[in-house]
């Protein structure tokens, strides 16, 4: 296979570009280092289409491998032919090179194997064989009777050839790629309920749909359905067609065998093939719905995590709860703890007028200006409690409901109890629910991806492969940003291209004992931070009034040459780059951008990417995005009526539709159909985590907490 001629197909890009990728990857760069620092060798792909190919290069490499492990393994056997040879070398999946290998592969002991053992293959072959004038069946097994072997009669013998028949067919490729294509084709997958109980999956209770045609998130679905044995899922084929398939290559036109060879593809068929294949195609099409799940996890995760920081303010944290009481911390600015305390507004205490007491005495003490509420238990009479709190400050403190998924999991884990021993659980909680409020991208990175709820269905995927997507979009993000190298975490550091957990925490322990770092350089005297990991940490790393002002921007040390030339020709010093050089943008395009590049010896991507990061130095790029979404009161249920026009927050995003936050503690679904008036294959063609978005109620059913929006206006 030629590889780069392959991906260069999938994926519509240069070969002289696909070529450069491989090397970048095979020597060991990273992602983030080869996206932003390796433009002009790619063409400026961006981070997930090189994961995307990074991930497709590792598969055909697998698939590579094993068809010479298959091919000498056959050949081993002395059974290779020109024609098995090119099945081998046309097979595009590792599923169609299993269906090649499996006349092969040594098996464990089956029906075929027995009837072998007893010497019954040659009489399994003759009547394969179906030549005219042939004998009649019982006549030709009277020959293979052998009572020591276990062949008592004529019938024993037709019995043990008709096992061996059986297996031939199942083993032959082409039929199961035909029966493969039928279901694909025509095939549906349907499930029935083995209860009578009222459950979530009552909708599947008696159900179908083309294999072809349904959804990612249904497959999920009656998979969990199916495993908690709620249902009983299978394909459902025209058999006759399949039979037809199977019998064609084997049954001669009038045979005088057609009756028993019938017989023998019909076992093959209900015993052998059909439960194979589908195994094989509900096996693809799990894969295939889990990848989607990751997918959208994916995409829902990065729009939480670049979320723009709610800066400078001084912000209380509300971790609500019933009989324990709603944990109170209050943070300032930078993300230290200022103070804690417990209030009980909420049932059974409904101590509310003791609880309001504390909050403004709070308010007044550390000039707060917002509350950060988590939305786990007892949120939504916390969140009315609150409401009802600061609507006497005339809108100058507000509040936001934030999503406390994995709060309970960080503030449990070793890493909490490292950052705050003198707090107990619940109170490490609340300081991570304001966090979350004043830096997302910080604080979610302390706990595993996975952990945070944006996607669907993420406990039946595999976690393995969960976690690697997942911190893909966290590495991508955090390089995205950039990380102070004085103040960050191990937490956000391991997350630097480059930059391993242990080498995370050598970079801290460093700081701790020779002080701040005053330049990037330094980085090399770290322990275990070697030529390779500074070539990739380096630009993603800054250090604000440091020696060098080029180290508090996203220039890679390898290109301040370049930098200083771009300052020079344009007649700039480096005093201005402090305040930052607004218009050198436009002054570079006014030049020439590829004349200037070609004068600082960089390519035209990275001269452009150096003169951004000129004009705003030590910039954060998600103080270009919409700022979250602060209220000031909020709505109850009951408040709502069909028609109202509220503004909301897209919260999830899913293969169905989007839930939208529009302050009634219950999120509002947008169906898919309800999103646009134009069609739209998925709901993340328009929307993402974090966007403020109008919507319209469509209906409100109090009983089972569902509020249907619509966008379209």
């Amino acid at each position: 296979m030629d590889l780069i001629k392959t991906l260069c197909a999938e994926f519509s890009v240069r070969a002289d570009h696909m070529e450069n990728i491989i090397t970048l990857i095979d020597d060991g760069n990273t992602i983030p280092f080869i996206a932003r620092y390796r433009k002009e060798m790619h063409g400026s792909c961006d981070d997930q289409k090189l994961r995307e190919i990074a991930d497709r290069l590792q598969y055909l490499r697998n698939l590579e491998k094993k068809k010479e492990d298959v091919a000498a393994a056959i050949t081993e056997q002395g059974k290779m032919t020109k024609e098995i040879e090119a099945s081998i070398a046309g097979a595009e999946t590792l599923a169609a090179l299993e269906d090649v290998y499996r006349p092969f592969r040594q098996k464990r002991r089956t029906r075929a194997t027995v009837a072998k053992e007893k010497g019954l293959e040659p009489l399994a072959e003759t009547i394969l064989k179906q030549a005219k004038n042939s004998a009649p069946l019982e006549a030709l097994a009277r020959d293979f009777i052998d009572p020591e072997k276990g062949v008592e009669s004529a019938q024993d013998a037709l019995a043990g050839a008709a096992d061996i028949i059986a297996e031939t067919i199942s083993d032959a490729p082409e039929g199961r790629r035909e029966i493969k294509n039928l279901i694909d084709r025509r095939g549906q997958v349907g499930s029935s309920a083995k209860t009578q109980e009222d459950t979530v999956y009552r909708m599947y209770y008696d159900y179908s749909e083309p294999v072809s045609k349904i959804p990612p998130h249904r497959i999920l679905a009656i998979n969990r359905g199916e495993r908690e044995n709620v249902l009983k899922v299978g394909l459902q084929i025209d058999e006759e067609a399949a039979l037809r398939v199977l019998e064609r290559p084997y049954i001669k036109k009038d045979s005088p065998y057609a009756d028993y060879l019938k017989a023998a593809a019909e076992d093959s068929y209900s015993r052998l093939v059909f439960p194979s294949v589908e195994r094989e195609i509900r096996s693809d099409l799990t894969e295939k719905a889990e990848e989607q799940a990751i997918k959208m996890f994916g995409q829902n995760l990065k729009p939480l995590l670049m979320q723009p920081p709610i800066k400078g303010k001084t912000v209380l944290a509300v971790d609500p709860a019933y009989r324990t009481g709603c944990k109170l911390a209050v943070v300032d600015p930078n993300g230290k703890v200022l103070d804690t305390g417990v209030i009980y507004p909420t049932p059974p205490q409904n101590r509310k007028e003791e609880a309001a007491a504390k909050v403004r005495a709070l308010i007044a003490k550390h000039g707060i200006n917002c509350v950060s509420i988590g939305n786990g238990t007892a949120s939504k009479e916390a969140e009315i409690f609150i409401a009802d709190t600061i609507r006497p400050y005339g809108g100058k403190v507000t509040y936001m409901v934030v999503n406390e998924a994995g709060a309970s999991v960080y503030s449990a884990s070793k890493l909490g109890a490292q950052e705050f021993p003198q707090f107990d659980v619940s109170l490490r909680s609340a300081v991570s629910i304001a966090r979350r409020l004043q830096d997302p991208l910080s604080e979610l990175v302390k706990i595993g991806p996975e952990s945070i709820g944006v996607g669907q269905y993420q406990h039946d995927l595999p976690q393995a492969r969960l976690k690697e997507s997942l911190r893909g979009v966290v590495e991508d993000c955090v390089n995205a940003v950039g990380v102070d190298l004085n103040t960050a975490s191990p937490s956000i550091l391991q997350y630097v291209a480059g930059v391993s957990a242990s080498v995370a925490k050598n970079i801290v322990a460093y700081r701790e004992e020779n002080g701040a770092f005053t330049s990037r350089e330094q980085l090399k005297k770290v322990k275990g931070l070697g030529p390779k990991a500074y070539e990739q940490c380096a630009g993603f790393l800054r250090i604000p009034g440091g020696k060098e002002p080029l180290d508090n921007t996203g220039v890679h040390p390898e290109s301040y040459g370049a930098a200083r030339k771009l300052l020079s020709l344009l007649h700039k010093e480096d005093t201005d780059l402090k305040a930052g050089l607004p218009g050198l943008e436009e002054a570079v395009r006014s030049v020439g951008a590829e004349k200037i590049a070609l004068l600082c010896g960089v390519g035209v991507p990275t001269l452009e990417d150096i003169a951004a990061e000129l004009a705003k130095p030590g910039r954060d790029i998600r103080d270009s995005l919409p700022q979250p979404m602060l209220r000031s009161d909020v709505l109850s249920m009951e408040d709502l009526k069909e028609g109202m026009i509220l503004k909301g927050t897209v919260r999830n995003v899913i293969d169905f539709g989007a839930f939208v936050d529009i302050g009634v503690h219950q999120d509002g679904l947008v169906h898919i159909s309800q999103i646009t008036d134009r069609y739209i294959k998925h709901p993340s063609e328009v929307l993402k985590v974090g966007d403020v978005v109008e919507v319209k109620v469509l209906a409100v059913d109090p009983a089972k907490k569902r509020i249907s929006l619509t966008m379209k206006q």
